[in-house]
């Protein structure tokens, strides 16, 4: 029985009593929503199905990750600290949030950190037990498209897909959705009506007028003129669709509508109302109106990357103010469903025709030159032409699209609307039971890749029209080339299927998209600059697959990005300075199904140079021809011989290094040059060795040490820690149960006087990461320990190893630790101290072991005053 269950079964056998149920949150007098909306455009590859590495993020791999480290992660962990900084709650922000997580970023949380997307998996169900079963997620039209600027079908199929991934996480179906850019014009008001969505979350610039609702004493209320943005946004509206003439119909279908306060909204976004709970509290308490309403709705929304992202640390002040502040005033922490099912609209509104939040000019700014987002000098002309081409593009998807879909499926366009069960599901029976359900007849092999590849070519001509494309400056930005490269994978579906070949005319419209970066002139050079050279091949996956197995080994079934790689056959042989790989693989899309059967030869003929050739495989009789001709040209050691005999039996394109995918690259060019940094080390040690005195005699002296020897001291200080480092994470992998050797503690206490004195700073991210693994795996060992009263060495060794790594400066992250220890010290310590001695055979080890972990608290930062004393 581990520690953790029997304080559980403690609990149970003295007939503790159920933690009693939270009374019903009442939304009457002062209620606060404030709503975070979470979302990253898609960033993967179209033909990877994966985020490349982004250089800019760094040191993260990409974007994704840099905010989820900053923002997304620390508001399920939020702290709560004391007045020394130490942890005293953890706070999952997400229980209080009013939230939307846009879909392509929340199926990032979900293959990226599982214990983050429960947390808010988490936070919403709780909200739904506090809040009456008004969770606190809301849907997001599923990737981000101006819905006033996409025709009824795309506008349909954004909404159906936003509902579709939302059930699929949170397992219920969405109040609320919160639209791209909060962009909304009536069209899309109806299409929201008809898809079941019960309310809005806008702009107060949004709307034009505003009355009571007509009832028996007052049946033609006066309207009021609000387009100023003097909408009272304390509590809600119903939005009636219009009649033929254009008036509000209140016979007609409607939508309920909240708008948030602009002021403190803009505050929270761009001032420093973030800077403590006290000020965020007192500038919400402004909006409080004193005409003693039964109830008023203080409503905030901004972008949730706020929340630590672009004001770093601030997911700390909402989560004081969520379980503290606002509770202290009597504000009750609601979301909009559970606010609106109490508090139905006594008011209706008017929409202006066309608007959106961060455009002053409708929805311009996704379509013309019309200022916003630009500044610098820079123009924006090419914004018109981006959108006029790509609408020409889906117009003539559209076209093939029905024409070839619709003799392979029942009913093309419903086939898409449920396409989402495909993206969420891609397994061989899911894909399989779909195909089953939609075709027009039993398919055969061929013409279920033609659908696979329809459909996909209708998926990215709706990711294409991603928001971000038009945001910002510039056509060239990484945000237009991202939607232009799903244009171009369309574009190749497209061809792929029907013959039809799109890119000339689309080119040429592009063209007219002026930039403004003299290098590219306008959209064309883009195209061909920046996205041409990102398409990737079967042919280029088998290279990538061929060059990175001379330095991994793979199974021969193994997955590569989106493709299953089958290995039909692989020899090796090493020759001196030459390595030569020859092999046959097969290799199928898990997204289009199509297969490719290829033959390879891979010859590296040392540092960086590598020659690879591929070839559609021809037969097991010439594919043992040319391996046994390239193995005797092998043996002649003689690269020139080898690769004239490559290029004689293979004639299709040849590869090098540089056609790996980024992150490969990167991978191969560290590994070959292991041997050389090695060595570099090495010479770096021996300076440092042999300069030692003089190092000293100018730090005795105040003299400033010449940078060589400086660099050469941080170099060997950082080399020996994280050998020393690397030992001591070895040796508790082989000796678990067993005090760590005191030679390792020597060596690492010693590099850290060193380097104190000698004022070097360590760069070792390999060993604060091996650290930082080491210290929260054998916390997890002694609070799941059979024998607890045991694990007192290894709590002492746990706070031996942290004050050693502040000495050492190595900046260690101590999150994911200080969560272990907080659930631990919050979900057992308090039931089972009292009660331990009837169970616990060896009672008397085991104070020991309680206090010390309890000290070890303050060097982790977290306060336990309460359990010591």
């Amino acid at each position: 029985m581990t520690f953790t269950s029997k304080a559980n079964s403690i609990g149970a056998t003295e007939g503790q009593s159920a933690p009693a149920i939270a009374p019903r949150v009442t939304a009457k007098g002062v209620c606060v929503t404030l709503h975070g909306h979470f979302y990253q455009p898609p960033r993967e590859n179209p033909y990877l199905d994966a985020i490349e590495h982004q250089p800019s993020a760094r040191p993260f791999h990409d974007w994704n990750e840099r905010i989820h480290y900053e923002c997304y992660r620390p508001n399920a962990f939020a702290r709560v600290l004391n007045d020394r900084g130490e942890v005293v709650e953890i706070v999952n922000n997400y229980e209080y949030l009013s939230f939307n997580i846009g879909p392509t970023l929340m199926n990032w949380l979900a293959r990226y950190d599982l214990e983050v997307y429960e947390r808010i998996l988490e936070a919403d169900r709780r909200s739904c037990d506090r809040l009456d079963g008004h969770g606190n997620a809301i849907a997001q039209v599923y990737n981000h498209i101006i819905l006033p600027l996409a025709n009824d079908r795309d506008k349909r199929t954004q909404i159906r897909w936003g509902k579709a991934d939302f059930k699929s996480h949170f397992g219920r179906d969405p109040e609320g959705m919160w639209l791209a850019e909060t962009a909304v014009d009536y069209p899309t008001l109806e299409a929201l009506i008809d898809e079941g969505i019960k309310f809005l979350i806008l702009a107060p610039s949004q709307v034009e007028r505003c009355r009571v609702l007509p009832n028996e004493d007052t049946p033609d209320p006066d309207w009021h003129e609000v387009g100023g943005g003097q909408i009272d946004p304390t509590r809600p509206y119903r939005c009636y669709l219009k009649n033929a003439d254009g008036q509000p119909d209140s016979t007609r279908p409607y939508i309920d509508i909240f708008f948030y306060d602009g002021p403190i909204s803009r505050d929270i976004g761009f001032n420093d109302l973030l800077s403590n709970a006290n000020t965020l509290a007192g500038r919400l308490g402004m909006a409080v109106h004193g005409d003693r309403r039964p109830a008023q709705l203080i409503s905030v929304a901004t972008d949730g990357e706020t929340f630590g992202h672009h004001k770093g640390g601030t997911e700390k002040c909402i989560a004081y103010s969520f379980t503290q502040e606002f509770p202290n005033r009597d504000w009750t922490v609601t979301n909009y469903g559970h606010y609106l099912s109490q508090n139905p609209p006594q008011w209706e509104c008017e929409l202006k025709p066309v608007t959106a939040w961060s455009c002053s000019h409708g929805v311009e700014r996704w379509r013309d030159d019309c200022g916003c987002g630009g500044g610098g000098g820079t123009q924006q002309k090419w914004r018109r032409p981006l959108r006029d081409s790509l609408d020409w593009l889906r117009d003539r998807l559209v076209d093939l699209y029905e024409r070839e879909a619709g003799r392979l499926l029942r009913d093309p366009w419903v086939a898409r609307d449920e396409y989402i069960g495909v993206l969420k599901n891609r397994s061989k029976e899911n894909v399989a039971a779909f195909l089953s359900r939609h075709q027009r007849h039993a398919l055969n092999a061929e013409e279920q890749i033609d659908v696979l590849r329809l459909l996909e070519m209708q998926r990215h001509s709706l990711l294409m029209y991603t928001s971000c494309g038009w945001f910002f400056e510039e056509l060239s930005r990484p945000e237009g080339t991202q939607i232009l490269r799903y244009a171009a994978r369309a574009i190749e579906l497209a061809g792929q299927v029907t013959g039809c070949d799109l890119e000339p005319e689309f080119v040429q419209r592009l063209a007219q998209a002026p930039s403004n970066v003299p290098f590219f002139k306008d959209g064309a050079a883009v195209y061909v600059h920046n996205v041409k050279p990102a398409q990737v091949s079967l042919e280029q996956i088998a290279a990538h697959y061929a060059i990175s197995s001379l330095f991994q080994p793979y199974h021969p079934e193994q997955r590569v990005y989106c493709y299953q790689a089958r290995q039909l056959d692989y020899q090796l042989q090493r020759m001196g300075t030459l390595t030569l790989a020859v092999g046959q693989l097969q290799l199928t899309s898990e997204i289009t199904w199509e297969t490719l059967n290829l033959s390879f030869a891979v010859l590296h003929l040392g540092s960086l140079d590598f020659h690879c050739c591929i070839q559609p495989f021809a037969g097991r009789l010439e594919y043992r021809q040319k391996s046994q001709a390239l193995f005797e040209a092998l043996e002649s050691t003689s690269a020139a011989q080898t690769i004239l005999t490559m290029n004689h039996y293979f004639d299709g394109k040849t590869f090098g290094l540089s056609d790996l995918f980024a992150e490969e690259e990167e991978r191969v060019i560290h590994q070959i040059e292991r041997e050389t940094l090695k060595r570099l080390d090495r010479l770096y040690a021996q300076v440092y060795r042999e300069n030692y005195g003089v190092l000293k005699a100018f730090q005795r002296n105040d003299l400033p040490v010449p940078r060589e020897l400086q660099v050469a001291a941080e170099i060997a200080l950082s080399q020996r820690c994280l050998e020393a480092v690397r030992g001591l994470v070895q040796q508790v992998g082989r000796l678990a149960d067993r005090p760590l050797k005191k030679d390792y503690w020597v060596e690492l206490e010693a590099i850290a006087t060193e380097a104190v004195s000698l004022r070097c700073h360590l760069n070792v991210p390999e060993a604060k990461q091996s650290l930082e693994q080491l210290i929260w795996r054998t916390l997890w060992h002694v609070l799941h320990a059979d024998d607890f009263a045991g694990g007192l060495d290894r709590v002492l060794e746990i706070d031996k190893l942290v004050r050693l790594s502040d000495k050492l400066q190595l900046g260690l992250s101590l999150d994911r630790i200080q969560e272990l220890y907080y659930n631990w010290l919050h979900g057992h310590v308090g039931n089972w101290c009292p009660m331990l001695a009837a169970v616990e055979p060896d009672f008397a080890a085991v104070p020991d072991t309680l206090s010390a972990l309890l000290e070890l608290g303050n060097s982790l930062g977290i306060d336990t005053t309460v359990w010591r004393s």
